[in-house]
């Protein structure tokens, strides 16, 4: 076989997958997966399916389960197939426990050409036909060659499971020659973002529509081409993630929902596109007339979609916070403080002097720290309206930056640009027009409303108030500081690289960007609080795996080991896998753990001027030894804590067996 070829072999397929229970019937299928040599650790890998799984459900209803995960322990794409006859439950939508387990493994750097191979299997699981087939295979090698594709045998009508329920004839007439464009998109990119493109193709041919849809997954993107999207009557995103290039589609009427929609009531969609078609004219709208706008996903509040925003933001500036604030930690660690007064390197750097070097990182990494604002700004905007706001919205955080406003000012700026140029991408105009609103229009009244707001309206308020703020981190001493220090780290703790995570680490950086050349400024110490909270949580699993190795499952202790490392370095995301399997008692004592290092870094007085690095840049932590002792203290406790927790179930639950990839509800957290 070719190396696109054998996606699965009969090895890997069970006919009579026994286990009930979803982790079990996890483990036996990975099990198959070791045993071909697919899978080099087993626990590890079930650590990533898990992880996966505590994301959203991978229940696709009509009896079908698709747990997946991209993994460093895969390699090469596989697939373990299992048909249960009491069923599995993976808490599909409409209840039903899978009867058809696809356990797909992708390695973690699968390319292209191994990615459409999943993407095509995704879309095979939506055919009644297809699935009816594996329902009816009568031995793993018949299984085996109609997933690799080799052969599908006819399968009697009434062998297949009815499709969705389609609409009537006489209902799916007036939809005609309805013309559709749709984007689909999930997390991973693996399975959900191919099903839901093949849901709604079929969808669309029971209705007698034409549809054209745009995957936006981890097999590539072929880009709907501007004609079709110009002839389209509406358009349907089923994303989980930003769609990239939305304002390709301003002007059209439009359904916007999750993914899952997408797959599980793909007839109503289009039904709903239909409805907006004839409710504005044939996707004509009379003058002046709104054009329905995106919809808010089922379920998804506008605190939700705001915190998506500010996340999208948080996300493109931090790499610029790590570089800019490593590279001035390291100007300042070679040079002194006094390296911040050093003139230009352009035409004064001397290759034989460590001041030179010390001057060309602290400028290079003092540019680097320019960028933050406007790129947090510019990524807020383009989350709420895409490619068309990021230039009002980069613009705004530049002009935040003039006027002395700082990282909030960035926000504000962000915000004001993308729901500028969302209701702009709105306006009703002549179709003349429409080709020169994104590159000339939009771009041209998005930068000077967003500009003369920052200048004239909420720029000055929003600067006095960075400046109070940076006066009072600076004065900030005793009860308040260990206050502060105490609360931060409970946000950090909280969410674990989620958003209020997240918005105590740009209050710290954007407060960084602000310390000047004190070397005990207090937003130096609250940078120090911050990162030192950041550590304590997977390290305070670590230690818990540690020192009660029943309390955990294999999968837990396994990850265990790799806590260590990624708490040492800064990466709270390491005790995810606990707090997604134990919520209840992870997170409270993760939040302890943190308030106690918080607290104690502030009452030390330690100092950080790297922004990121943990203990990989205790050179340049002031007081580090009492810095570390404020890591340690957070990282025993929270190890005291979970086991104290743990320890107080009753019975059997309080000793978890070695086998279990998770507990019952994890998919549900």
């Amino acid at each position: 076989m070719s190396d696109t070829s054998g996606l699965t072999t009969p090895a890997l397929v069970d006919l009579h997958l026994a286990p009930t229970d979803k982790g079990e019937a996890l483990r036996s299928l990975a099990q198959r997966l070791v045993a071909e040599g697919r899978v080099t650790d087993l626990d590890g890998f079930l650590a990533d399916v898990a992880a996966r799984e505590a994301q959203a459900p991978t229940g696709m209803g009509d009896g079908i389960g698709i747990p997946h995960c991209r993994s460093a322990h895969v390699t090469r794409p596989s697939l373990a197939f299992g048909r249960s006859t009491r069923g599995v439950d993976f808490d599909a939508p409409d209840g039903r426990p899978a009867d058809l387990v696809f356990m797909i493994a992708a390695p973690a750097g699968a390319d292209d050409t191994h990615l459409q191979i999943l993407a095509a299997l995704a879309r095979r699981l939506m055919d009644p036909a297809f699935t009816g087939a594996l329902r009816d295979a009568g031995s793993p090698g018949a299984v085996a060659a109609l997933i690799n594709g080799e052969e599908v045998p006819a399968v009697a009508p009434e062998a297949a499971p009815a499709p969705s329920p389609a609409p009537a004839p006489e209902a799916a007439a007036p939809h005609g020659e309805l013309r559709l464009v749709a984007v689909t998109s999930c997390p991973t990119g693996i399975a959900h973002t191919y099903m839901a493109a093949k849901a709604l193709e079929l969808a669309a041919a029971r209705a007698g529509a034409r549809i054209e849809v745009e995957t936006q997954g981890s097999a590539g993107t072929t880009v709907l081409a501007p004609e079709v999207i110009a002839a389209a009557d509406a358009v349907i995103l089923a994303h989980d993630v930003e769609v990239r290039d939305r304002a390709r589609f301003a002007g059209k009427p439009t359904v916007d929902v999750g993914v899952k929609a997408a797959v599980n009531r793909a007839d109503d969609l289009i039904a709903q596109a239909a409805g907006l078609v004839a409710e504005y004219g044939g996707g004509t709208r009379p003058t002046g007339a709104p054009v329905p706008g995106p919809r808010t996903p089922a379920g998804e509040h506008w605190a939700q979609r705001l915190r998506k925003y500010l996340m999208t933001g948080v996300s493109y500036m931090i790499p610029f916070v790590a570089a800019g604030g490593l590279l001035i930690a390291l100007a300042f660690a070679v040079g002194g403080y006094q390296i911040a007064s050093a003139p230009s390197v352009l035409g004064h750097f001397d290759w034989t002097s460590s001041h030179s070097w010390a001057a060309m990182l602290f400028q290079t990494g003092k540019a680097s720290f320019g960028f933050l604002v406007p790129i947090l700004s510019g990524y807020i905007a383009w989350a709420i309206a895409d490619r068309a706001a990021l230039a009002a919205g980069i613009a705004g955080g530049a002009v935040s930056v003039a006027v002395g406003a700082g990282f909030l000012g960035g926000i504000v700026s962000g915000l004001a640009a993308g729901f500028l140029v969302l209701w702009m991408i709105r306006w009703n105009v002549p179709r003349a027009v429409r080709g020169i609103m994104p590159v000339v229009v939009i771009p041209l009244v998005s930068v000077a409303v967003v500009g003369f707001l920052m200048f004239v309206v909420v720029g000055s308020p929003i600067a006095s108030a960075m400046n109070g703020l940076t006066d009072w981190l600076n004065g900030l001493s005793g009860s308040n500081a260990v206050l502060l220090g105490a609360l931060l780290g409970a946000m950090m703790a909280f969410d674990m690289g989620g958003p209020l995570n997240k918005v105590a680490y740009t209050f710290a950086a954007g407060a960084l960007t602000t310390a000047g050349t004190t070397p005990d400024a207090g937003s130096l110490k609250v940078m120090a609080a911050v990162m030192a909270a950041g550590m304590t949580p997977p390290l305070g699993m670590a230690l818990a795996t540690v020192v009660r190795r029943k309390l955990f499952t294999a999968e837990e202790r396994e990850n265990g080991k790799a806590a260590w490392v990624l708490g040492a370095s800064f990466i709270t995301e390491g005790a995810i896998p606990f707090a997604a399997a134990d919520p209840l008692r992870v997170i409270p004592a993760s939040i302890v753990g943190s308030m106690t290092a918080g607290g104690l870094v502030m009452a030390f007085g330690s100092t950080l001027r790297a922004p990121h690095g943990g203990i990989w840049v205790l050179p340049l932590i002031g007081s580090p030894v009492l810095y570390l002792l404020a890591v340690v203290a957070g990282t025993v406790l929270t190890a005291a804590v979970v086991v104290l927790l743990k320890g107080m179930r009753q019975g059997a639950a309080a000793e978890v067996p070695e086998s279990p990839v998770a507990e019952k509800g994890l998919a549900g957290v």
